[in-house]
């Protein structure tokens, strides 16, 4: 499959009919659970797991989801869902990007970004990235302008 950036970390999705609404296809908050589930596999691919994060006492939290619906999903669909972290400031927050298709279609369902936050687990407030963090996600980066 072609996507708008190189090396995706992808998931693939077979559209559950309890995913459907009543309009008769995928309710848009589902969209929002495969993004957040797509998340959470890259960053268990990259050695980040719920156990990292508790043993370092910070989470990546979401600050900001921007969700793009550009065409509709159906029951038994076959979709790949991709994401890349486009940025990692290395202080304080990370940004993901994420793009859903058929399998083997090149048309674009879902374009998205969110931007995460680091936050202590034990305090909820705001806290600097871990090294493990800087590093791991930050070797991840894509650039966006390729």
């Amino acid at each position: 499959m072609e996507w708008g950036l190189p090396t995706p970390f992808t998931l693939e999705i077979v559209v559950e009919e309890s995913a459907i609404d009543a309009f008769g296809h995928v309710n848009n908050g589902e969209y929002l659970r495969w993004v957040e589930q797509i998340s959470w596999a890259h960053s268990e691919a990259l050695g980040l797991d719920l156990a990292r994060y508790r043993a370092l006492d910070r989470a990546m939290v979401v600050h900001r989801h921007e969700l793009d619906y550009l065409s509709p999903a159906f029951a038994g669909d076959a979709l790949v869902l991709a994401t890349w972290i486009v940025a990692c400031d290395g202080r304080t927050s990370l940004t993901r990007r994420f793009e859903l298709k058929r399998a083997g279609e090149a048309r674009t369902l879902l374009a998205a970004r969110t931007r995460f936050a680091c936050v202590a687990l034990s305090t909820g407030r705001p806290k600097r990235l871990p090294e493990e963090y800087r590093r791991l996600y930050g070797a991840a980066v894509v650039d966006e302008s390729e």
